[in-house]
């Protein structure tokens, strides 16, 4: 019986087992006089299905097989978007494959996004595709991809923007690299401010990754992929939205896996606080088995500093990205501007001051309490535990309490 994977016509898989040669052509005039010689029994049988038999191919290379057809499915057509002469594949995910092309108008190099059409068929990656597009060209800002246009072209929906000739951030933290830290420190910042531009336009990104950081080869780095940007006062979508996580589960924030309807920029410094993490450690900030399990995690389990992951790493970096992944977002910088000074600070080699008072606040009221105050407000408050992160101010604080305590009680002792 056929394999209901294979979906590969006979004279397209002609072409590509020889190409990527997986058997000679001698061999595939074998298989082939011996489907011929079959006659009507093998009118139904594939001829990868024969290929396969003989061991010419596994089903792993038919899957791979059928990727490339998907591509060349999209090639083609791109071929014929008006405007543009497609040069080659630059990258491909699960949503979308993007080629290098020329823009003849303007002479000049351009990214084009194609949506397959397995998607194009459902109104909802559609609409999604035409939203990043619209998204996009309300950003003007050196560290954002910039937008040109979108359109629809033999039923293929595309995407033009500028195209980036670099590599990603994650290319750099590929097979547990880390980044050094004044390296990660340009990044990260270059980032921020362009987070901190699409949040003066009421749009968060919602996808901050690695994989979304273009690096130029003169080392400027540009955000890229606005499919999940929405406008924080966009109701209705945060409402059919409602209950949903969207967003990369290595990077995402707890508010967004709880499918929360007020989602803000605070999210962003979330998924950029673990991007950062994810730079200086070469580690994600939290593991699991599935995307489930990191996302309880995101939601449950304490991080593990940075720079106790990397004990070369400066202080400062470590408080930074405590208080970017607070859990309770409230414990979180309050904006952008805030990340952006304590990350200049630490890259001039001074104090997180915005970070520490954050820090110094909670330690306060702990202190005031007796109870340690939960990153997540609807988690059950616990007994003060050894916190892994005392500031400076925060010892003169304790000494501060310690002597006054020592004080009054001599006073007590000496009146009786």
């Amino acid at each position: 019986m056929a394999d209901p994977r294979i979906s590969i016509e006979d004279s397209q898989l002609s072409r590509l087992v020889v190409e990527r040669k997986l058997c000679t052509p001698n061999e595939l005039e074998l298989v082939k006089a011996e489907k011929k010689a079959l006659g009507q029994k093998a009118a139904q049988t594939p001829l990868i299905e024969l290929l396969i038999q003989h061991g010419y191919v596994t089903h792993s290379q038919v899957k791979r097989l059928n990727m490339s057809m998907d591509e060349d499915s999209l090639y083609r057509p791109a071929q014929q978007i008006p405007g543009f002469q497609i040069l080659s594949k630059v990258g491909q995910g699960a949503m979308a494959v993007v080629f290098k092309a020329k823009q003849l108008s303007l002479d000049r190099t351009v990214a084009v996004k194609v949506l397959p059409k397995r998607l194009s068929e459902n109104p909802e990656f559609v609409e999604r595709f035409y939203r990043e597009g619209r998204a996009a060209a309300r950003l003007n800002h050196s560290n954002i991809v910039q937008a040109f246009d979108v359109g629809e072209s033999g039923g293929y929906h595309y995407f033009v923007m500028e195209y980036i000739d670099g590599k990603t951030a994650y290319d750099l933290i590929t097979d547990g690299k880390h980044v050094a830290e004044k390296d990660a420190l340009k990044i990260i910042l270059q980032c921020a401010k362009a987070l901190q531009h699409a949040h003066d336009q009421n749009l968060i990104h919602r996808d901050v990754k690695p994989k979304n950081l273009m690096i130029t080869l003169s080392g400027d780095v540009k955000l890229a992929d606005m499919g999940l940007a929405r406008e924080v006062g966009d109701y209705a979508t945060a409402t059919a939205e409602a209950g949903r996580a969207y967003g990369t589960p290595y990077y995402i924030s707890p508010e967004q896996i709880r499918g929360e309807i007020d989602i803000d920029a605070r999210a962003d410094i979330y998924g950029l606080g673990a991007t950062f993490y994810h730079l200086v450690t070469g580690k994600v900030p939290f593991d699991g088995t599935s995307p489930s399990a990191v996302m309880h995690k995101h939601l449950k389990e304490p991080l593990v500093p940075a720079d106790h992951v990397n004990p070369a790493l400066s202080s400062g970096v470590g408080e930074i990205i405590e208080v970017m992944m607070a859990k309770n977002r409230e414990e979180r910088y309050p904006s952008m501007a805030e990340v952006i000074t304590d990350l200049e600070a630490v890259y001039n080699g001074e104090p997180p001051l915005q970070a520490r008072q954050k820090y110094d606040h909670k330690l306060l009221q702990e202190l005031a309490t007796g109870r340690r105050v939960p990153e997540d407000s609807s988690e059950p408050k616990e007994a003060v535990s050894s916190s892994p992160r005392v500031s400076v101010q925060w010892l003169l604080v304790a000494g501060i309490v310690a002597t006054i305590s020592i004080i009054i009680n001599i006073v007590l002792i000496a009146k009786h």
